[in-house]
Parts: structure tokens; C-alpha cells; sequence
């Protein structure tokens, strides 16, 4: 499994980025797929999911400014990130994995998922 995710950089507060993520090695609508993200020093956080049947899931933060889709045709994740702000800063994973019975999506991505490398997000004010 390979995940390789592009579209990140440096906007003032208030603008938009558009992550992709192009995922290859295994059937792509198979797994639950969500963006991560991590500042240094601090845990991994997830901002989005997408399970297998379409349903998503945002962190509070993330509600009505992100937008998580996917493009099974492209093998390809995305995240629409609008309103951005200072606390958007981080780096952002792609992550791909089967869901586990007696965990959440997010819980099973965050443990077993496979993780791309990552995309810097900054956001200055």
C-alpha cells in the first residue's frame, strides 16, 4: 500500500488548500480512508474520515470549514480545507485501512492504517 498525498503549503488565515492523497497497491473502495494531522510534540489527531459506504466524520474544529471526498475511478482522497486558520497548522497524513469491530474508524485508522508521508499545512495570521 502506497499513499502520497500533495497540496499543502502556506496561506494566510482565512484561505483554502485542497489535499489530495493518490493511494495504490490495493483495491482503493475497500478501506476506510481520513486525514491526520500533527503539530510537534503533540498526539496525531484525526480532522476527517470517510468510511467505506461514503459516511464522514469531522472533528468538531474541522465542521463547516473541511470537506472530505474521494474519488474511487482516481484512487484518490481529498480534502477541501476553506476558512483556514492559525490553529490549521500542522502536517497532514493520508491514512487507509480496514475498520475493526469494537473500534471507531478513527481508532482503527490511527492503529492499523497504512499512513502516507505527510503534507506541511501553515497557516499565519
Amino acid at each position: 500500500v502506497k499513499l502520497v498525498e500533495s497540496g499543502g503549503g502556506s496561506v494566510q488565515a482565512g484561505g483554502s488548500l485542497r489535499l489530495s492523497c493518490v493511494a495504490s497497491g490495493y483495491t482503493f473502495s475497500m478501506f476506510a480512508l481520513g486525514w491526520f494531522r500533527q503539530v510537534s510534540g503533540k498526539d496525531r489527531e484525526g480532522v476527517a474520515i470517510i468510511d467505506t459506504d461514503g459516511s464522514t466524520m469531522y472533528v468538531d474544529s474541522a465542521k463547516g470549514r473541511f470537506t472530505i471526498s474521494k474519488d474511487n475511478a482516481k484512487n484518490t482522497l481529498y480534502l477541501q480545507m476553506n476558512n483556514l486558520q492559525p490553529e490549521d497548522t500542522a502536517i497532514y497524513y493520508c491514512v487507509s485501512g480496514p475498520t475493526a469491530e469494537g473500534l471507531s474508524v478513527a481508532a482503527a485508522l490511527l492503529v492499523a492504517g497504512y499512513w502516507g508521508q505527510g503534507t506541511q499545512v501553515t497557516v499565519s495570521s
